[in-house]
């Protein structure tokens, strides 16, 4: 990278890691918070589930349109949305209030993740997706490991409201930094080439593209179960304190992200179709591990062992989503197109779980996430065949390794 997309590359580093440091505070403590409202599985679902739904509708919208016109206006204006929606949660009266802040702030989120991902996209040179795209998601897995700890914290020693509160600073630091240092819209590589839009109708028939939501999918399933429902299976089985969930709920991320850079380096060096395989492998023991969890220590390896399996996998698969959305032309549409499937996951896993745990028992849900997470990592390989990740076909729109 030059020095002008260093720039760029440290600003939306540090804007997304103190906006999803901010939710990382809040979003564990909703189930429990929910729970103790009297709201029974199934809300608990659609409380984490109304944020799913509305950014997977919202998402290729913001997406496509980044790549016809420009990533800054709809990264600072969901920066700004974010601040703002966090706020709402402090006056918040029941669980259909929150299942509407959640609502909304899915639109917020829409605007900010898939279209960060294509800028970073946009300025890696070829041949270094899996170190850059490690690098970059770190900032993510990092500030959402740091999130829970510190809500679980600010919950036990102060209140819920505080770590509200301390969600929506964050945000509007992320706000702040983006709207300051990211150099204006006219001079972004994706306005400039002045490109158009690759239609929809070419990226879905992508096999590549395809094999990669479905993983993607499974995955982060895996995750809306976790998140969604570990707080209250700690809490309800084993009486975990705050700050104890919190540490747990950290644990798969913070190892996640400690690993995501040599990862990533290991990516754009390895097969990285062998890469995600392993990682999938790893989840899925990992996640039906939960099944028969004793006490904190059972909980605390089987995060340790999610950790792992995403960590190997995330960063070879978001590098083989910046190469074929860099050969394709459309990276604001692709990583839209990931991002969707992530929010699907966590609506499909976190909505599941709860009907689950309502009808049958609450342990009874990770199994669920084993099987989504075996089944999306065999679609994965049946759909990517021999095609190789590593090597991107035809033209790109990014820049080369710069010599020396």
């Amino acid at each position: 990278m030059n020095a002008s997309d260093r720039k760029i590359f440290g600003t939306l580093f540090f804007s997304i890691f103190a906006a999803v440091t901010g939710v990382g505070i809040v979003v564990p403590l909703l189930p429990v918070y929910a729970h103790d409202l009297g709201a029974s599985g199934i809300y608990i679902g659609m409380i984490f589930g109304a944020f799913s739904l509305s950014r997977t509708f919202f998402l290729p919208f913001f997406g496509y349109r980044s790549d016809r016109q420009g990533r800054k206006p709809f990264i600072v204006a969901g920066l700004l949305g974010y601040a703002i929606i966090s706020i709402a949660f402090v006056f918040s009266t029941g669980v259909p209030t929150l299942i509407g802040i959640r609502f909304i702030q899915g639109i917020a989120s829409a605007m900010i993740m898939p279209v960060v991902q294509a800028y970073v996209g946009d300025i890696t040179p070829l041949g270094r997706e899996g170190w850059v795209m490690g690098l970059f998601n770190m900032s993510m897995f990092i500030g959402l490991s740091a999130g829970p700890l510190i809500g679980g914290v600010i919950k036990d020693r102060f209140s819920l409201q505080g770590a509200f509160f301390s969600m929506g600073f964050l945000s509007l630091v992320g706000f702040l930094l983006s709207l300051a240092y990211l150099p204006p819209t006219a001079e972004e590589s994706v306005v400039q080439k002045k490109r158009p839009a690759v239609g929809w109708k070419i990226i879905l028939a992508d096999r590549v593209i395809t094999g990669l939501c479905i993983y993607r999918l499974a995955y982060t399933a895996c995750i809306g179960i976790i998140w969604g429902f570990l707080p209250v299976f700690a809490d309800t089985e084993f009486s975990v304190s705050a700050s104890g969930t919190g540490i747990l709920v950290m644990l798969g991320v913070l190892v996640s992200g400690i690993i995501q850079v040599p990862m990533g380096w290991l990516a754009d060096r390895i097969n990285r179709k062998f890469m995600i395989v392993l990682g999938g492998f790893i989840v899925t023991v990992a996640v039906y591990a939960f099944v028969y969890a004793q006490g904190f220590r059972d909980l605390f390896w089987c995060s340790v062992g999610f950790g792992i399996g995403g960590g190997i996998a995330m960063p070879a698969l978001t590098a083989a989503a910046v190469t074929q959305g860099g050969r394709m032309g459309a990276m604001g549409s692709t990583m839209a197109l990931l991002t969707a499937a992530h929010s699907l996951g966590m609506l499909m896993g976190s909505v599941l779980a709860g009907v689950i745990m309502d009808l049958f028992a609450l342990r009874q849900a990770f199994l669920l996430g084993a099987a989504f997470m075996a089944l999306g990592t065999i679609l994965f390989s049946a759909c990517i065949g021999s095609e190789s990740l590593n090597q991107a076909k035809g033209p790109s729109t990014r820049p080369p390794i710069p010599e020396g």
